[in-house]
């Protein structure tokens, strides 16, 4: 019966499933209360940002002509188009593949029952924050009062010379000034990505908070699971579900360096430094928060080690002196279960020496690398022909 009702009291948390703005989505009718409507979602927000950029923009004529048009603008194309949607996405994937995550610390046994408690209040606590009214209203106004300082930003223009006109700022009576596409750009839809993109970095605080704090409860960690990290192995596996959030990143850094490349000659060896600094962030976004359990799987490492040590010189100790020293009598050896015993000890006793200091294996961290990469691929076509490329993969693969 107790049993019963601790099953039932398990925590169903969800890093996205709740809020102001996930409300107002709902009466919109762009949401449900199980986040459906995810295709409606990613056409309509992403549709309301990116096509009056579009029409403001061929109703003054820079669309496709002038010193930067707006159809050539890659890096808006891939914000509206390609980050927005995939950030709205990422919160049905999320979710999905996370929804049931905490439960798996119940599970494995890996919180006891006098932890149980202290557990409950961390996750209520982040169910509490993902739920602020308060901050959610901070994030939007400071997103959008930033939005009206920020268009001196684009518009200014260079002392030395080079000038600033584009799709989103003109030139009239010998001063810049924002033009309606750019009006549009500057005081709405680049605040709104902003508030969203701001909102996802306001969970991944909830979520850094929550696993730091669960880290330090005295957490039962089984040194000898087969996972090499005493049984938090899943905790690696979940992170790949971020792969949405991930791609929208590294979408945003092909637009930018996409504009560079086709509107200012460079070439892509010039950002390499750039692009590496972008990956190392996104592998410390995703799985910097998985490091909180490090100084807990090294403590059940050294704890493992001392005491499968000590059992297992107690067990070669017995089997020494049945077998080697006249204790087995006249029993055989062959079949004997003593062998079997021998090697298991010794094959446990290898897993705890190879607990990882991290949750994650080196396999997550190149699927991860490879997610803010991806979007990136086609700038490879600029500096190295279609063909060749395809026949160095051909000798790759062969």
């Amino acid at each position: 019966m107790n049993n019963k009702q601790d099953t039932q009291s398990e925590p169903d948390f969800s890093l996205v499933l709740g809020g102001p703005t996930f409300q107002l989505l709902v009466r919109a009718h762009l949401a449900t209360p199980a986040l459906e409507l995810v295709k409606k979602r990613m056409i309509v927000i992403s549709q309301f940002c990116w096509l009056p950029l579009l029409l403001l923009a061929l109703l003054e004529g820079n669309a496709w002509g002038g010193k930067m048009p707006f159809l050539y603008d890659l890096d808006m194309h891939a914000r509206f188009l390609v980050a927005l949607p995939l950030l709205i996405f990422a919160e049905l994937f999320i979710h999905q593949r996370t929804r049931g995550l905490l439960e798996q610390f119940f599970q494995r046994g890996i919180v006891s029952e006098a932890v149980r408690p202290k557990f409950r209040a961390v996750i209520d606590a982040g169910m509490k924050l993902r739920n602020s009214i308060t901050i959610e209203i901070i994030l939007f106004l400071f997103a959008f009062v930033v939005g009206y300082y920020s268009w001196h930003t684009l518009s200014v223009v260079d002392k030395a010379g080079g000038g600033g006109e584009s799709w989103y700022n003109v030139m009239r009576a010998g001063e810049l000034e924002l033009s309606l596409a750019g009006g549009w750009y500057v005081f709405v839809v680049r605040p709104l990505f902003q508030f969203l993109l701001m909102r996802w970095y306001f969970r991944w605080f909830i979520w850094t908070r929550m696993l730091w704090q669960i880290s330090r409860l005295d957490l039962n960690l089984i040194p000898t699971h087969p996972d090499r990290a005493c049984g938090l192995g899943f905790l690696g596996v979940a992170s790949v579900a971020f792969a949405p959030f991930i791609l929208a990143h590294g979408a945003l850094m092909a637009g930018v360096v996409a504009n560079h490349i086709f509107l200012s000659g460079a070439i892509l060896t010039d950002f390499k430094m750039e692009i590496l600094g972008v990956v190392v962030l996104l592998l410390l976004v995703v799985l910097g928060p998985l490091l909180a359990f490090s100084l807990p799987l090294m403590k059940a490492k050294r704890v493992g080690l001392r005491e499968y040590g000590t059992l297992s010189s107690r067990y070669v100790a017995d089997f020494e002196r049945k077998w080697l020293r006249g204790g087995a009598g006249d029993e055989i050896l062959v079949g004997s279960a003593d062998i079997q015993s021998l090697a298991d000890m010794g094959n446990a006793f290898q897993v705890i020496r190879e607990i990882k200091p991290v949750p994650f294996s080196r396999g997550t961290v190149l699927q991860i690398a490879f997610y803010v990469l991806l979007p990136g691929l086609p700038l490879v076509l600029t500096i190295i022909p279609f063909e060749e490329l395809i026949m160095k993969l051909v000798a790759m693969v062969l």
